[in-house]
This record gives structure tokens, sequence and C-alpha cells, in this order.
């Protein structure tokens, strides 16, 4: 990476590089030194006093759409001024630049379209993804999230529309994780789009064309992956919302050959299950004696009842055993065996029970002690769900993860109501507090970002060749084990987001420990790996 001291990098050239420009905060001596008095105003300003004008900006504007485009701006203009205002408050600024808001950067995304960020990959590319890969300025990539904007939030198939979500995604890394920005690379993989109205809209900046046949899709995704390797050889590849039955298929083919995590399959159920630990800490129960029905049997639902049978395993039941604890529902119904439209992953847990699309009719034939919703339909669980839930159960869990708020199938207000302030709740959104019989509850998010940030932070550090499941899992031990016992006694399932960077950093350093003490490192162990993490994170504080 170049210096502000680069004799490139000087007058308008180095106001314009946003890696290293400080604005305002440029020192007299250093206005001197490269060119560029009489091109900025005449007072020096501290980095404090920056964020205090940006907080003054985004606090005119009318609404987070508008929040999200001048950050965006500012991240254009000024790099780390832009991770300085992300950092110095995450609970205020992630719902900006990601979820919530993202749902709805991703429907405007090519009319808000500013300037480019990341790589976008393409059909006609094939035969030549290498060649184009190496036109990025970076040669040693670490991250990339990559999309073929097939399942966006709920709002399906929306092609290169959903390019803000890897954007948004790399964001955090940084953000809450502290990898540094310059490792990470945003791709979209433009295969076309199933949506019509895109293809018919005049602003759409993708390929206007149906996405390809399976054979030909699977020629360009194995393409990109042997690119990578080539381009980026030391690189993680996130995949991010892709179609469900593609996400299931590449991370089924993948994970076992190279550096690469599904964090809509992975994320989600690692989420869940540190969620989980925590209700079962207040529960005062283990996870081997649950019974768990999902409403929803996608890839977030099949990927999280697969990390729990996994995390069953590893509490001495047998597979069989594991899953005979889990049912799951779609919106065709329960996966049973005499359905014909099931998936291979589908069918692994079909149970041999009569077809029902009834919910609480399945509540009260399984008799779940968790219940998670991944379905995208909200209210879903209704008054008399999670009162069944609470008949059942003295601490029904029940976590209602969609995404966005409209799709949550409950809201935290509805399951304290409707469970007498029993229920240990998370949902894929951060509900207020609720105030019920004189009793404050604090819902919890089950939000992603308690995951891939640290999980990336210590992938990075440590260079393993494949991520494990069980990597996965320890990611979730860690992150339920910083909930205290203060928290716990009010009903919290994670820790605060005000302190995400340090959850991450504690998180990374159990991850690498494990990854250590399995011989999968590809780097030396160093005798402190919390001060080694530590020394490997970024801060935003201006080049000198």
């Amino acid at each position: 990476m170049p210096s502000a001291s680069s004799p490139h990098a000087r007058g308008l050239s180095l106001l314009n590089d946003a890696r290293l420009n400080k604005g305002t905060a440029f020192t007299a001596e250093e206005r001197r030194q490269y060119g560029l008095e009489g091109l900025l105003p005449t007072h020096v300003e501290s980095p404090e006093r920056q964020v205090e004008r940006v907080q003054r900006h985004l606090d005119t504007k009318p609404n987070d759409l508008e929040r999200y485009i001048y950050l965006s701006g500012l991240r254009d203009q000024n790099e780390t001024l832009f991770f300085r205002v992300l950092m110095s408050n995450p609970a205020k600024f992630v719902p900006i630049v990601y979820a919530p808001t993202l749902a709805t950067v991703c429907k405007q995304f090519s009319h808000i379209y500013r300037r480019p960020r990341g790589m976008y990959i393409s059909l006609e590319m094939k035969g030549r993804i290498a060649e184009v890969l190496r036109n990025w300025p970076v040669e040693d990539v670490r991250v990339i999230c990559v999309t073929t904007g097939g399942r966006i939030l709920g709002l399906g198939d929306i092609g290169v529309n959903g390019m803000g979500i890897p954007i948004g995604k790399l964001h955090l890394y940084t953000a809450c994780g502290a990898v540094p920005p310059e490792v990470l690379l945003p791709i979209q993989l433009d295969i076309g789009t199933t949506n019509s109205a895109l293809r018919a809209d005049p602003l759409y900046l993708g390929l206007r064309r149906e996405p390809p046949t399976e054979a030909v899709l699977d020629a360009f995704v194995q393409e990109f992956i042997e690119a990578v390797q080539t381009v980026f050889p030391r690189c993680v590849i996130h995949f991010e919302d892709w179609k469900g039955t593609d996400a299931l298929r590449y991370l089924a083919h993948y994970k076992d050959q190279i550096r690469c995590y599904n964090d809509d399959i992975q994320g989600t159920a690692a989420v869940t299950l540190a969620g989980l630990i925590s209700a079962l800490k207040i529960k005062g129960e283990s996870l081997k004696e649950q019974r768990i029905l999902f409403l929803g049997a996608g890839s977030s639902g099949l990927g999280t009842a697969d990390m729990l049978v996994s995390a069953f395993k590893l509490e001495g039941l047998s597979e069989e055993d594991a899953i005979a604890r889990i049912m799951l529902m779609d919106v065709n119904g329960l996966l049973e065996t005499s359905r014909t439209d099931l998936s291979p992953s589908q069918q692994h847990y079909a149970k041999t029970l009569p077809a029902s699309r009834d919910l609480l009719s399945m509540v009260k034939t399984f008799k779940p002690t968790v219940l998670v919703g991944v379905s995208t339909a909200g209210g879903a669980f209704t008054q008399e769900v999670v009162e069944a839930m609470a008949e059942l159960n003295e601490r029904p869990v029940i976590f209602a993860l969609s995404l966005p708020e409209k799709n949550s199938e409950c809201t935290a207000e509805q399951a304290y109501q409707w469970s007498d302030g029993r229920a240990l709740f998370a949902a894929g959104i951060q509900f207020p507090e609720v105030e019920l019989n004189g009793k404050t509850f604090y819902p919890g998010q089950a939000n992603n970002f308690y995951i891939f940030p640290a999980l990336g932070l210590a992938v990075y550090a440590t260079c393993p060749d494949i991520i494990t499941d069980e990597m996965v899992i320890e990611a979730a031990k860690a992150l339920a084990d910083q909930v205290s016992p203060i928290f716990q006694e009010r009903g919290r399932l994670f820790p605060p987001q005000s302190d995400i960077l340090e959850v991450s950093i504690t998180s990374a350093t159990r991850i690498a420990e494990y990854i250590f003490d399995k011989g999968a490192a590809t780097v030396e162990r160093p005798q402190d790996i919390r001060a080694w993490i530590e020394s490997l994170t970024y801060s935003p504080r201006y080049i000198d």
C-alpha cells in the first residue's frame, strides 16, 4: 500500500485517494510537504472533530437510506474517517450500513449507484476470469464475499442489485472484526436474473437475461473458484445470498476442498446455536435434551439443522438420535416421507408422519423446546402457537429470525405477552425493550455479525486450508461464553452490540486457539495468541 510520502500521492491526487486522505486533519506541515496548501480550509481539525461533523450531517438526513448514501460517499472520500465513524458506535451505525437498511438499498441499488466498489464478474467473462481478477489493485486479498443476488433479504432474485450485500458484509468485517479493509473484496457474479421487472428497468446495471442452466452455472462457478485460488491463493471465499439450492450445493461441494464459508448457512447456524447455548445456561439444561422445530427449510433452516446435528454429536448423540430431535416445515408443510418435492438435503430430515401444514398441530405433536423461524412468513408464530410453546415449556425458546422486520415470525412484544414473560426470545432484527407486568425484557438480535467478522479475523490470522463445522461451532461457543451472568439474569442471549469489536477479538482468539490445537493453521503458533490477533487488527488511524 502506498504511503502519504509517495511521490505520486500529492495535491489533489492525495485528496482523491480514500485510503490516504485525511481531509481537514492534514497538519500545516503535511499541507506544505504534500502540495495541499490552498486546497483545504485553513483550520486543522482533529479526527474527533471530523467525526462530530459527520454525526451532524447524518442527523439532518430524513431516513436511513439517505444516511447510507452519505456514508457511502464518505467511504469513497476518506476511508479512515468512515471506519472511525462506524467503530465509534456500532450499535447505531451497523443498522445503517447493513440490515435492515440494506434491504432498501438493494431494491434501489441500480438507481442510487454512484461509483464502482468491488468487482463484477459476468457470464460474458467466462474463459478469462483470472485475467479479470488481476485488474484488482490489491495482490493479497484475504476475503472475497461473493453473491449472485439470487436470494436477498426476502426480496428474491435481484441480480446485480444484490451487490449491496457483499459491500455491506465486508464493511462489518472491519467495523465489527477489525479485519484490514484493504484485504477485503466484494464480488458480484452477474449470471442474469429471473426478475423480469429488473430486466425491463432502463437503469438496471446487470445482464438482461435469465440465469443459465445448472450445468453452465456450475462450470462458471468452477472457473471462478479456480481463478481465485490462482490469483489470491490465501483468500477465503465467503458465499452470500445465493439461491438456496445453489447455496447448499456449492457449500457441500467446495467446503472440504477450499477455504470457504457460507454465511447464510453456517453464520445463521452459528449465531442460532450461540443463542440456544445462552438460553440453555439460563434454563440449566443441556443441548442434547432439546427438541427443535424449524419453520423454514431452505438453506438457512437446513444449514442450522446440520450445525445442530454436529453439535448434538459432539455431546454424544448418534446422528440418528440427533436428527430425531429436529423437525422442519416449509411452505408446503412438514418434511415427511410421502412428499415427492423434497431435495436430498430435505429428505435427510423427513419424518414418517402424516402430512401437515399446521404449525400449531406440529407444536402439539412434536412438543419442541425450541421454535426457530427462518421462513420469511411474517406473523407465522401466532398467539396460539406461542401459547402452546409456553404450555409445553416453563421457558420456551423462540427465535423469529427472518428479515426484514415485516417477515419476522413474531415480534418481541408478542413473544413476551403470549408467554406471560417466560419466553427466551431472539429475532433477526433488534426489537426494542419490552415492559410487561412491571418487568423489562431485553430481546436479543441473532445477527450474523456476531459470528462472521470474528471467524474472518481468525481465518485471516491462521490461514487454515479449510473451514470446518467444528471451527464454526467453536465460534458459537465463544460468543455464548461472553454473555455475562448479569445479562443471563435479564434473559439476554447475546453480548451488547456496543461491545462488538471486543467480542469479535475474544471470539477470534478462541477460534484461532482451536485451529492451532487441531494443527490446522498454516502459520507458526505465537506464544500469546490474543496479543498476536490484536497486532493484526485494523485501527482507523491516519497514516503519518
